[in-house]
């Protein structure tokens, strides 16, 4: 599947970058050390001019791809949420029992992400971590509105249809699949911040994963029909 994935093009929406970094090695090098500096520093105190510094090159460099941090944070998670969705697709494809596929797309969602070097630019595993802390800054925003009928949020609404749809196909009387689904997708990332930061107000740990929760969830209310 890995060598799947590393064959296709992640897909962005145009409007959230002036430039494709995907096109040049500037771009790469901004992509990824703006993953890392993020990882390091936390969004709030990230700025152009740190990355410019980070990388070699002038912060208006860095302009000449990214309007400003939003529309960058905006990009990083699109390309996640873009990454998610050829994941789900090819791990689930060719499972017939819908129980069966619906718990094997909670866990890519749900689990712990490995770093699968297939780019090089960047890592996944990292890349989680900033998803899991910042990417409600990306949603909670007083242009979330506009920013949706742009499309800006699109492949991310995409993954979350998928988990609709796969839990309709399971029981289709469930009458609040949408809730459950983006449950799911917001939650896991919540369980996890929790996991590591307040131990106290979370069951998942180092045995207990939010995988394990959310196919507990499901089997028990999808399940007693």
């Amino acid at each position: 599947m890995k060598d799947l994935i590393a064959n296709i093009k992640i897909q962005v929406n145009e409007k959230i970058y002036v430039k494709d970094p995907e096109t040049s090695a500037l771009g790469k090098k901004i992509i990824q050390e703006s993953i890392l500096l993020i990882d390091a520093i936390g969004f709030d105190h990230f700025t152009f001019k740190k990355l410019g510094e980070k990388i070699g090159s002038n912060e208006s460099s860095i302009y000449r791809y990214f309007e400003n941090k939003h529309k960058l944070m905006l990009y990083l998670s699109s390309w996640y949420w873009s990454w998610m969705e050829y994941k789900l697709f090819f791990a689930t494809n060719n499972i017939e029992n819908t129980f069966e596929k619906l718990k094997k797309a909670i866990t890519i969602v749900t689990e712990k992400i490995e770093d699968d070097a297939a780019t090089e630019h960047i890592n996944q595993s990292i890349l989680n971590k900033i998803i899991i802390t910042e990417f409600t800054k990306t949603l909670q925003t007083k242009e979330v509105d506009e920013e949706n009928k742009q499309g800006y949020f699109l492949i991310y609404k995409r993954v979350i249809n998928r988990i609709v749809t796969l839990i309709n196909e399971v029981n289709p009387d469930y009458p609040f699949a949408k809730s459950m689904a983006s449950n799911i997708i917001e939650g896991a990332l919540h369980q996890h911040f929790l996991k590591d930061h307040l131990k106290t107000i979370t069951n998942c740990n180092e045995e207990t994963s939010p995988t394990d929760f959310y196919i507990n969830l499901i089997t028990i209310v999808l399940k007693n029909k």
